[in-house]
């Protein structure tokens, strides 16, 4: 079998390349820019282009396939000669299902929480030994990629992004998944740029719940009403499969998940990775997974990649990095974090790095958001937003949308950290949220 991936630099992309390299198919690629760690991981596996560019000598009439990224556009002269040459073109949600149509599909949808739950999946399954196929947003200790594929597998567990599929598919990725067992964690209106209304996000999501398969499930948060909306209005053809936030506690010893009759130390924190737990924990029951056997692995489950991930520890600090970038994401991550650690100073520095948040009709929704930190600093790049093609920000009107008089906004990276440098604090905590790299700085070394 041979693939050609058009923008194979991506970060999902790179990891199918690899993954159906491993499998053994005939893996080739491009992308006009490749940046890392997708470059290096490529070239590991001796997949990385030749040269940076578009080749239509690459488009020949023995490809099986080509895998179309996001990233290209519809004008792209590899597309073109591939569409005048017949050879069959999918994006990856689509080739995901066709390597896993014969399998039981676990899809985690939902605005936030996605990553996280299904890491705690793949991981609960692979401590039980369990032989899964997967595609996850982040990078998970124990696995090398963030997707896998397999013959021996008969379950998938697929991270189910809303986001568009391709240049030539304007539809949600995961609408194209047709989940068996389906989790719905939670909505806030994310991706402006692409759902310009609420309501028109919503209905993505509606249309999530009618993809699942007759006789499937459908595990949602009943504390989100309107994902409690969607679920009852849904088809009776399916099962509905309510979950809470899982009860817990924190002490000196560390942070436990408790029933009424057990209590579990787990090595995450927070109300919203209780709800990721709960979630997780409904999924693999479905699945076949017996309570005992779920929490006796997620014991071990230590999180994902830029998920509350701790960077660095020692007496002068504690350093977090996390992906939050929506406005219910950073209010439940600040929270957590506060909540952690009561009593500690709470540094907490939030890039503005999406279509969304460099938007000033949607700033407004980051009111409070950041009020659990002890001083916060909001930074956004100028550069970014004329990249974005977005209207200019101001600092002032950042700082009014925000509110707050623990909060400090910057437009210029360097001076943003001169100025976290001079703070003064004892074994402060800092916390780091972004989907961007806040300019590159290195930020272990504030501690």
């Amino acid at each position: 079998m041979k693939v050609h991936f058009i923008a194979i630099g991506g970060a999902v992309m790179h990891n199918l390349a690899i993954a159906l390299h491993k499998k053994g198919y005939i893996v080739t690629g491009s992308d006009d820019e490749i940046f890392e760690p997708s470059k290096s991981r490529l070239a590991k596996y001796g997949l990385l282009p030749a040269r940076q560019g578009w080749d239509t000598s690459l488009i020949t009439n023995d490809i099986d396939t080509i895998i179309l990224g996001m990233h290209a556009k519809a004008d792209n002269p590899e597309l073109i000669k591939a569409r005048e040459l017949g050879i069959e073109i999918k994006s990856f949600p689509e080739y995901l299902f066709e390597q896993t149509k014969n399998k039981k599909r676990i899809v985690v949808a939902g605005s936030h929480g996605k990553t996280t739950t299904t890491a705690m999946i793949m991981h609960v399954f692979r401590f039980l030994g369990i032989k899964f196929d997967y595609m996850v947003g982040s990078l998970i200790d124990g696995f090398e990629t963030m997707v896998g594929l397999s013959d021996e597998a008969q379950i998938a567990v697929f991270e189910g992004d809303e986001y568009l599929t391709s240049a030539l598919d304007k539809r949600p990725k995961f609408h194209l998944y047709m989940p068996d067992i389906a989790i719905l964690n939670g909505i806030a209106w994310d991706h402006m740029n692409v759902f310009p209304t609420f309501e028109n996000y919503i209905e993505q999501f509606k249309i999530f719940i009618e993809k699942i398969s007759e006789g499937g499930s459908l595990i949602y948060f009943d504390g989100d009403e309107e994902v409690k909306k969607l679920a009852l209005n849904s088809a009776d053809n399916i099962k509905k499969i309510p979950y809470k936030v899982h009860g817990y506690f924190q002490n000196k010893t560390g942070f436990y998940a408790a029933t009424h009759n057990r209590v579990v130390p787990v090595m995450v924190f927070g109300e919203h990775n209780m709800q990721n737990l709960s979630a997780a924990r409904e999924a693999c029951i479905a699945a076949g997974v017996s309570e005992d056997d779920f929490y006796e692995a997620i014991k071990s489950f230590e999180g994902t990649s830029k998920r509350l991930q701790k960077i660095k520890e020692n007496e002068n600090g504690v350093i977090y990095l996390d992906f939050a970038h929506s406005p219910s994401k950073v209010k439940a991550t600040v929270d957590a974090v506060a909540s952690r650690y009561p009593g500690r100073y709470i540094i907490a520095v939030l890039e503005l790095h999406t279509y969304s948040s460099l938007n000033s009709d949607f700033l407004p929704l980051y009111k409070g958001t950041l009020a659990n930190a002890s001083i916060a600093f909001v930074y956004f790049n100028p550069h970014a937003i004329e990249l974005k093609k977005l209207k200019s920000l101001s600092k002032d009107s950042v700082y009014k949308a925000f509110e707050g008089n623990n909060l400090k906004v910057y437009n210029n990276s360097g001076e943003m950290f001169s100025s976290i440098k001079a703070l003064n604090y004892s074994n402060p905590v800092y916390l780091f949220m972004s989907s961007g790299d806040f300019d590159g700085f290195d930020i272990s070394g504030l501690v």
